[in-house]
């Protein structure tokens, strides 16, 4: 049968290693008169003369002093965990230095500073450079958030951090994307672009009328080819609708007209608006859908007479005016009230403005490496005159 094991307390080999050290008695008289071995008597004895000296023990203490600092030993190295667990989640919610210097401006009203600074890992040093920094003012900064304030607003809170920096490039203002998206998150501006939508395509094209655009949107001069289209907008009891023709060479707005009526009359207003604003050119493609206002009789006959050759998308692929369709995305989304407008003349009034000031002389377009298509005319310095 296999000897069992036997177990002493602390305070068993206390009392044991105390017979010899202040009774008198030797090893081997313990030993006997205890029924312990000899061994085990001398090492308790070595344990609690080097205990009185002042050393801790590995094992466990047999005097209360050392037993006491065991335990606060282990509660010191349990708190250290626990504070290790709370410092390594706190880093993994990917937390900015500004905002553990800002918790550390809160803390240090109840704690110490060197204390919470300890905590964060962070230097008391760096800390109170921060604050220095905080009472300075940065007036070029300041200034550089009034501007894209300005701009955001301006655009009806449909300009992200790109489109900004584009119009401050433009006003010869050098400010970096992340910079700007950084004083958007502090000013609290957000944009407003919607999400992409998924349009279904067709490849049926009119009988009479091919697609000769077929997609060709770029274009090294201004009046090679335009482009229309009608949209609807509400005007408080009814909806109002929009005509627009577009330069696909800067994707300037030439002519545009709105109309309680969608006719062929509100496409010929456009078409008028466009041909005399831009001179009366000649040699043009006239791209459209296939709505009844330009197939009408009216509209093809004018087109004729204005020496234009006419193009049609196929039916049910809004792809095939894409440049078209995207301005009017960008004016419901990005101009537009929610809800409307209260009334026609308010709907005309503020569309115009839109059209004529901001989309043409002030948004900045990615296709024209973010100038304004007034802009991107001008820049090619062409003999032509334009309005």
């Amino acid at each position: 049968m296999k000897k069992q094991r036997r177990t002493f307390s602390p305070e068993f080999k206390l009392e044991a290693a105390s017979l010899v050290l202040d009774q008198g008695y030797s090893m081997l008289e313990a030993s006997r008169s205890l029924g312990v071995g000899e061994t085990a008597i001398r090492r308790w004895v070595d344990q609690l003369r080097s205990e009185r000296t002042g050393k801790t023990p590995v094992s466990k203490a047999l005097t209360p002093e050392q037993q006491q600092i065991q335990e606060l030993q282990a509660r010191i190295y349990r708190l250290e965990q626990e504070k290790d667990i709370f410092k390594k989640g706190y880093s993994s919610l990917n937390v900015r230095r500004v905002q553990t210097y800002a918790l550390i401006n809160r803390l240090r009203e109840s704690q110490p500073v060197e204390m919470v600074c300890r905590a964060f890992g962070i230097l008391r040093s760096s800390f109170y450079r921060f604050l220095s920094n905080q009472r300075k003012i940065n007036q070029a900064r300041l200034q550089l958030k009034v501007q894209v304030c300005e701009i955001f607003r301006q655009s009806r809170s449909s300009l992200g951090s790109r489109g900004i920096r584009n119009i401050l490039l433009n006003r010869g203002v050098s400010a970096g994307r992340y910079l700007i998206r950084r004083l958007m998150r502090e000013s609290g501006l957000i944009s407003k672009q919607p999400s992409q939508h998924k349009y279904s395509k067709s490849s049926v094209e009119h009988v009479t009328i091919p697609n000769i655009l077929n997609r060709e949107f770029d274009l090294e001069a201004p009046n090679k080819i335009w482009s229309s289209d009608i949209t609807y907008i509400w005007t408080g009891s009814t909806w109002g609708y929009l005509a627009v023709v577009l330069d696909l060479f800067s994707r300037k707005v030439v002519g545009w007209s709105f109309s309680e009526r969608t006719d062929r009359f509100l496409i010929l207003k456009a078409l008028n608006h466009a041909w005399f604003c831009r001179g009366k050119p000649k040699d043009i493609m006239f791209h459209s859908d296939q709505g009844s206002q330009y197939m009408s009789y009216e509209f093809r006959t004018k087109l004729q007479e204005y020496g234009m050759k006419q193009s049609m998308s196929r039916r049910g692929n809004c792809w095939d005016n894409a440049p078209t369709e995207r301005l009017f995305r960008s004016l419901k989304t990005e101009w537009m009230p929610k809800t409307g407008y209260r009334s026609v003349s308010e709907a005309k009034i503020d569309v115009g403005h839109y059209l004529m000031n901001y989309y043409n002389q002030i948004r900045p377009h990615q296709f024209n490496n973010g100038m304004g298509p007034q802009a991107a005319e001008e820049k090619l310095k062409t003999v032509s005159t334009f309005c």
